[in-house]
């Protein structure tokens, strides 16, 4: 970066880097360790309803700098206004404030002003180093008006990961904001005020706008939480379901992974949606959807990380020094760089039980939950299958203190093929915080995990039952 501005914004970005389930960055720069954090069995938080839907609404908008020609990102409209915080709180807040506008324009500041702008709907995830976590969902067009001029964003800081429900109220935002930024104020007074539902309840809002009178605005969250973050029909449409495979399998040992497309919203729905086949566990490493212009420089991290790229930088990232990377164009659905070796990684009986899976059906109508499921299903298999009986194997003291016993844990498969694979796994950020937040925790999860887990032991008992009546 050069100049104050850059300046200003690295140090911003050091204090909010976007990933998920990751340490400081100031840690990773010291000693690439990895620091360990609660780990969930979402990547990004679960709800079970009753919180604040939102923090902030903010417009950010294209400022011509003081000097040349370049535009410079600012927040021209906030709310809520934040008053009466403490010192603490209010250095925290302008630290994050002052981070947004960057990662709302990323793809840098030479910008014109324009008569037709593609509106693009995208989103942001910020870590701070405390572990508490920010999504921004973003809406980016040109305002209302004529002639020529530049494009804004209207972004919404929550900690709720729900990408369908906030894509709505985005879409009202828009609406209002064609009228006036004061018929945006009541209806946002509204939503902060109602509380976010639980899994498959709706919230009613009234709101009026000018000319049209009172409408009813209906919100409802889907009943199968653990996908309401993410949409995989984006990563569907740029590969196919072998690369998938592949991703997931690079993923899966904590590799580095840049995903490259121009569109803001086929990259950060992409990443989420990679980031979500990895259920029950979370990415633990630096996690940028769409990485600014500025901090191109991510991707010779020596540390693992999941990034997206506009594919306008692509021969930066080419000339970048970096090491065992795979490198995916989702524009024209091909690797641009690669280990060579990630179609060995899984055990090649699971990979060809989650391809056949993926390709029934496809050809079917589905909604996007459906969908979701679909594609979500085969992969949550193949960790029931490889790691499912992981509460089998945590021995507890009389305290309740739980040590897992990893060595009868990967005995304990019977094909030597997943004893493989899973003995490498075991060793990953990814498995070491679930079966950390295991030992902790004198019951098993109730969720959607340990339901597949108990289904699958169920058919298991079951097969062996009809194999004893027909001896």
């Amino acid at each position: 970066m050069e100049g104050q501005v850059g300046g200003r914004m690295l140090r911003l970005f050091r204090n909010w880097l976007p990933r998920l389930r990751a340490g400081s960055l100031q840690d990773n720069l010291r000693d690439t360790g990895k620091e360990p954090e609660r780990a969930q069995e979402h990547c990004l938080p679960a709800f079970a309803g009753g919180q604040h839907f939102f923090e902030y609404l903010l417009v950010v908008s294209l400022k011509k700098k003081s000097v040349g020609a370049d535009y410079e990102p600012t927040i021209t409209y906030q709310f809520p206004k934040r008053e009466n915080l403490l010192r603490g709180q209010q250095e925290e807040e302008e630290r994050l404030l002052g981070a947004i506008p960057l990662f709302c324009f990323p793809d840098g500041n030479e910008w014109v002003p324009l008569t037709e702008y593609p509106r693009e709907t995208f989103s942001f995830v910020l870590t701070n180093v405390d572990g508490s976590r920010k999504i921004g969902y973003c809406r980016r067009l040109l305002p209302a008006g004529r002639g020529p001029r530049l494009p804004e964003v209207y972004c919404i800081i929550s900690c709720i990961g729900c990408f369908g429900l906030f894509s709505k109220i985005l879409d009202e935002v828009e609406k209002r904001h064609q009228i006036s930024l004061a018929v945006i104020y009541p209806f946002m007074q509204g939503l902060r005020e109602a509380a976010f539902p639980a899994p498959g309840k709706t919230v009613t809002l009234k709101s009026f706008i000018p000319d049209s009178g009172t409408e009813f605005i209906s919100l409802t969250r889907p009943l199968d939480s653990h996908l309401e973050h993410v949409d995989f029909s984006s990563l569907l449409r740029c590969l196919r379901f072998e690369q998938i495979l592949q991703i997931f399998a690079s993923a899966v040992l904590e590799r580095r992974i840049i995903f490259l497309a121009e569109g803001l919203s086929t990259l950060s729905q992409c990443i989420h949606a990679a980031a979500a086949l990895l259920y029950p566990f979370s990415w633990a490493h630096t996690y940028i959807p769409v990485v600014p212009e500025s901090l191109l420089d991510t991707v010779c991290c020596p540390t693992p990380f999941m990034v997206g790229v506009q594919t306008r930088f692509q021969q930066q990232v080419m000339d970048s020094p970096m090491e065992e990377v795979l490198l995916v164009n989702l524009c024209e659905g091909t690797f641009l760089m690669s280990v060579g070796d990630e179609e060995d990684i899984l055990p090649p009986k699971l990979q060809d039980e989650i391809l056949d899976s993926l390709g029934q059906g496809t050809n079917e109508p589905q909604t996007s939950e459906q969908l979701n499921e679909h594609v979500s299903g085969p992969f949550v298999q193949f960790f029931v299958k490889t790691v499912g009986h992981y509460a089998s194997y945590i021995k507890r003291e009389a305290n309740g203190q739980g040590h897992f016993q990893e060595r009868a844990f990967c005995k304990a498969l019977t094909s030597k093929a997943n004893r493989r694979f899973v003995k490498k796994f075991v060793k990953t950020q990814l498995f070491s915080l679930f079966i950390q937040e295991a030992e902790k925790s004198r019951n098993p999860p109730a969720g959607y995990f340990q339901q597949k887990i108990l289904e699958y032991e169920d058919q298991k008992k079951q097969k062996k039952s009809r194999e004893k009546t027909v001896k």
